[in-house]
């Protein structure tokens, strides 16, 4: 599954179809593919994590990092019509993106790149989805790299599995931010929450 986290996956074969499911009460429909995380599904993280997700009036503008198909940063747009931003490395995942915010007759932008290479902003919320099997390495720089790409108490919020390491990737947090708000638990599921504090 590695070819999920890296840039070029097009020797991968193709079959690709349409799912449909919604969320809080958001209808939403995806074109997947082989090659991108959950193809078949709406991931049961990603469901977790919309379910506890907090987007405040001062939010303004939202990145989804590791995007995938697209499903959270489509969703926080119809949901909340807000700036949204959504990056991936991976360039199916990226091409099915743009092509799903309009499915869903949405304005977003979308960007290819690894991690925060690419991105020039400062953003209100940061949403994350951690693709596990990257390796702790990788998702903890993401978590490092995070910090600088808020706004003064703008907060980064991911879902992350207890037996996948939620108590070591809250305690690095802790480290990162100062603060690491467990905002809601489901079927194994953390949904954390951090804000960035000015002194």
């Amino acid at each position: 599954m590695d070819h999920y986290f890296s840039e070029h996956n097009n020797n991968l074969k193709s079959n690709p179809k349409v799912i449909a499911f919604s969320v809080n009460n958001t209808p939403l429909k995806f074109k997947t593919d082989h090659g991108v995380f959950s193809k078949g599904s709406f991931d049961r993280g990603t469901n977790v994590l919309l379910d506890y997700l907090v987007v405040n009036d001062e939010v303004q503008s939202i990145l989804d990092l590791g995007c995938g198909y697209g499903v959270i940063g489509i969703y926080l747009k119809k949901a909340y019509d807000r700036e949204v931003v959504m990056v991936d490395i991976n360039n199916r995942a990226v091409e099915l993106s743009r092509e799903n915010t309009t499915l869903n007759n949405v304005e977003t932008t979308v960007i290819q790149s690894d991690g925060f290479a690419n991105i020039d902003n400062k953003f209100d919320l940061i949403v994350f989805n951690p693709p596990i099997r990257a390796g702790k390495e990788v998702i903890y720089k993401l978590f490092e790299d995070s910090i600088n790409y808020l706004t003064d108490y703008g907060e980064f919020t991911i879902v992350i599995n207890k037996k996948h390491g939620a108590n070591s990737a809250i305690n690095k947090l802790m480290d990162i931010y100062g603060n690491a708000e467990i905002i809601g638990k489901n079927k194994g599921f953390h949904v954390v929450r951090c804000k960035k504090t000015i002194d």
